[in-house]
């Protein structure tokens, strides 16, 4: 098996070191193949974020939001407007009621029906319905402006909304499309994750993953220049001894990161 584990303590280890402990071997080629992995999983993990992060998504919650308060002030303005449309109804039948009291009161006049005295009456109250008549014309005249104005309001707001929803389509539709496109990009980039993962070998990728969970997602970097490319922080000559000192198939781990560090040509050992 091509990875396998030693303990440094029994391997003759100095007792007290801090580097004692056990210690994962790999052949050279599986561990230069976290690199990829790496690569392909920190991608994978960018386009995750960029799915979550969409602009298009808070601006479609928002139109929504907007969406739906309009609802509401549109069912307000119809009830609004529904009642003084009662309002208005109960107005005009008023008005009418007293136009038709005055139209019999008149006919009797013209008629002349009855004695002068009940003559007298009738015409007194017809100027009294004239004034009432007036007057009532005058609230129906208010109501019939307040109406005006209230379904004036629905169909503005209405058209807010037929706008607001075209906008709510739009965003959506730019979503889905970002979506989609971010998901075919996951699904090439992943493509060959399987097999790379096949090909390191299950001790190398368990510890991968372990350090994966908890380092952020970065979990192998290239020791590039003496320097760790998981922390970027430059080794020190204890721990670039050790390193060089180490077999090739040993897997070695930045003491500040405790990522895996991978060795290539251009590590400056």
């Amino acid at each position: 098996m091509d990875v396998r584990r030693r303990c440094e303590r029994c391997a003759g280890g100095p007792r007290g070191s801090r580097y004692r402990r056990c210690v994962l071997k790999a052949d050279p080629s599986h561990q230069w193949r976290l690199l990829d992995l790496q690569a392909i999983d920190t991608r994978l993990d960018q386009i995750r974020h960029a799915k979550a992060t969409l602009p298009q998504i808070p601006a479609v919650e928002a139109a929504r939001r907007e969406l739906g308060a309009l609802e509401t002030e549109i069912v307000n303005a119809r009830t609004a407007a529904g009642d003084v449309q009662r309002e208005l109804t109960k107005s005009d039948q008023d008005v009418q009621l007293v136009r038709d009291r005055a139209a019999r009161n008149q006919a009797r006049l013209d008629a002349g029906q009855g004695s002068a005295k009940d003559l007298q009456a009738l015409q007194h109250e017809l100027t009294s319905l004239a004034r009432r008549q007036a007057e009532l014309e005058e609230v129906e005249l208010e109501v019939m402006e307040r109406s005006e104005s209230l379904t004036a309001r629905v169909s503005e707001l209405e058209a807010r909304r037929g706008e607001l929803v075209s906008r709510v389509e739009s965003l959506e539709s730019e979503r889905d499309a970002a979506l989609a496109k971010l998901d075919a990009e996951a699904g090439t980039v992943g493509a060959g994750r399987a097999d790379i993962v096949a090909g390191v070998g299950e001790d190398l990728i368990a510890l991968y993953e372990k350090i994966r969970a908890s380092s952020g997602g970065m979990a192998a970097a290239e020791l590039r220049h003496r320097r760790c490319g998981g922390c970027r922080l430059e080794l020190g000559n204890v721990d670039l001894s050790r390193i060089r000192n180490a077999p090739e198939d040993e897997v070695v781990r930045c003491e500040e990161c405790r990522r895996i560090m991978i060795r290539t040509g251009e590590s400056g050992l």
